[in-house]
């Protein structure tokens, strides 16, 4: 019996191995690696000429990635090792990654070694932002065009070259969406607010309480509790800014 159950474990971590993706196999298609399959002809056409152009104009490389699926891996992990495997992340002009998941509807940004000291450290959130309008009506090509555009011209300002060339966009994003999102930040931070208020209550009364028969309570200390709920809503908060799924 214990032979048969260490046999199957046996096939069972040998097939899991086998289901595990060789990210490093994957080779480059072009600026466009379209793995999931989602980038219309249209737009792949348009993509490739722009890349060249930046390429040509500033020396940096922008390859766009997407993959069906992280089958289960850790998003870091995956962009990091087709950057590595590329040579993304250490070519002597500079180059950028972005890689889509679309099962999982998560991306990330690589930013190879020569780009890394002269591009915004929020470009990454500028290109999630520009993508968004496309992502959510599902136009993919069209994702792909606006961070291919936003970061052609933060490589382009950074390098201080002009870059002429454009892309064809119709899905922006509005004032209305940039309304909605401070209204639901103000939201959050007023729960918060609520939330620490409603925490330190108790703690408050007891004090006063304690103070009124003599220091009954003096000994308890609600700034260490308050102080901590706070550091974990904001680690919570800084968190969810960073997420990468769209």
């Amino acid at each position: 019996m214990r032979m048969c159950l260490s046999l199957g474990a046996a096939l069972w971590f040998a097939a899991a191995a086998s289901w595990a993706v060789d990210w490093k196999s994957l080779k480059p298609a072009g600026y466009v690696s379209d793995f999931a399959r989602v980038v219309d002809s249209a737009s792949r056409a348009r993509l490739e000429s722009y890349a060249a152009e930046v390429e040509r104009v500033t020396g940096a490389h922008i390859a766009l990635v997407t993959i069906p699926s992280l089958e289960g891996e850790p998003l870091e992990d995956v962009a990091s090792s087709l950057a590595r495997g590329w040579g993304i992340e250490n070519e002597k002009n500079g180059g950028v990654l972005l890689l889509l998941a679309m099962a999982d509807r998560r991306s990330r940004l690589e930013i190879g070694e020569g780009l890394k000291p002269v591009l915004p450290a929020d470009l990454a959130s500028k290109v999630r932002w520009e993508m968004s309008p496309a992502l959510r009506a599902h136009h993919y090509g069209e994702a792909m065009m606006a961070a291919a555009e936003t970061l052609g011209g933060a490589i382009a300002q950074a390098r201080h070259v002009p870059l002429t060339a454009r892309l064809p966009r119709r899905l922006r994003p509005t004032m209305g969406n940039t309304f909605v999102w401070i209204f639901a930040l103000f939201l959050f931070g007023e729960l918060l607010v609520l939330a620490a208020v409603l925490f330190a209550y108790p703690a408050i009364l007891r004090r006063a309480m304690g103070a009124q028969t003599g220091g009954g309570f003096g000994a308890f200390d609600s700034g260490d509790s308050f102080g901590g709920f706070g550091g974990s809503v904001g680690a919570r908060s800084g968190s969810f800014g960073a997420a990468s799924q769209w």
